[in-house]
């Protein structure tokens, strides 16, 4: 009888322990302000709802201005999922990130490009030799500019980089210290509305294989894959409603950007609602593309082993 009384103190103990640990879970996730459908996730609390059914605490932290400083975080151990793009993925990955990608939401033709001022006397790419192009350093911004070039011809020092984060940025282009702005939604959207900006040329026109995307830090996902399992369902689900309501969803994304997002709502909802899907075969090829481009332009010094960091969702 002692014996029994002992093994089912010992299985109550370690079934304490195990609630325990499981409640004290948590998971960290950089906001960044942008047309994602985690951010929709994060406003109405559906993220939080589904992975507090499976123990686990959300704390958000951010807003960041781009994903390179939320993917310097997630390499420093200061949080566990971001989004980001592909693109500034290729870099930080090159560098030695233990980033895992795990969603793929392709960027839409619009939803990335190079903008102007209005009164602006540049009208073509060959018009960007000797200017002053805002970009920010091994992202998104920085990919378009060199894409943009290398189609017209132009070699990359034939224009003058201005390193900015895209916050720090809107002050520079309205203000005639950078002559363009290489950038992506919101703040594309933002340009074209409050900025007086003209959309010289768009990712499509670009020949961009840039990507919006979802990322985990490699420790987390191999300790809780089911964690982000469930991270990528809730995704599913906020993508289908704002691609069922585009106005709706945009109107969260804009009010999340705060004052200057006012009036903002319908462009960003109706360019920006697309289809989130796993990493299959044609999506890491368009990694490798993008790597392959980097290395081809001296951004990177090696194409890293993009399988190494791409999470099969479906498994």
């Amino acid at each position: 009888m002692k014996a029994l009384f002992k093994k089912a103190l010992l299985a109550a103990l370690l079934a304490t322990s195990v609630s325990a640990q499981a409640e004290d879970l948590q998971l960290r996730i950089a906001y960044l302000r942008g047309p994602t459908d985690l951010a929709l996730a994060k406003e109405n609390g559906s993220l939080d709802r589904a992975l507090a059914k499976e123990h686990v605490k959300v704390k958000w932290l951010g807003p960041f201005a781009a994903a390179a400083p939320a993917y310097e975080a997630l390499n420093a151990g200061a949080l566990d999922v971001t989004t980001g793009s592909s693109t500034a993925f290729v870099t930080a990955i090159a560098a030695g990130s233990p980033l895992m990608f795990f969603a793929y939401q392709a960027m839409p033709a619009d939803g990335e490009g190079i903008v102007v001022r209005d009164d602006s006397p540049i009208k073509t790419i060959q018009d960007l030799k000797g200017k002053k192009v805002a970009v920010n350093k091994g992202g998104t911004g920085e990919y378009l500019l060199s894409r943009a070039l290398q189609t017209a011809g132009i070699p990359e020092n034939a224009v003058q980089k201005e390193y900015l984060s895209p916050a720090d940025t809107g002050t520079a282009f309205v203000g005639g210290h950078v002559d363009a702005w290489a950038i992506w939604d919101p703040y594309l959207t933002l340009a074209r509305k409050d900025y007086q900006g003209r959309l010289l040329i768009n990712g499509h026109n670009l020949g961009s294989e840039n990507a919006a995307g979802y990322f985990v830090s490699q420790a987390f996902y191999q300790q809780h894959p089911q964690v982000i399992k469930t991270v990528y369902a809730v995704l599913q689900q906020q993508n289908a409603w704002a691609k069922a309501h585009p106005h709706e969803a945009g109107a969260i994304w804009a009010q999340q950007m705060g004052p200057i997002g006012k009036g903002l709502g319908d462009g960003l909802g109706e360019v920006n609602t697309v289809p989130v899907t796993p990493i299959g075969d044609i999506e890491k090829q368009h990694i490798r593309n993008i790597a392959q481009w980097y290395l081809k332009q001296g951004l990177i010094k090696q194409i890293p082993d993009i399988d190494a960091h791409v999470i099969d969702i479906t498994r």
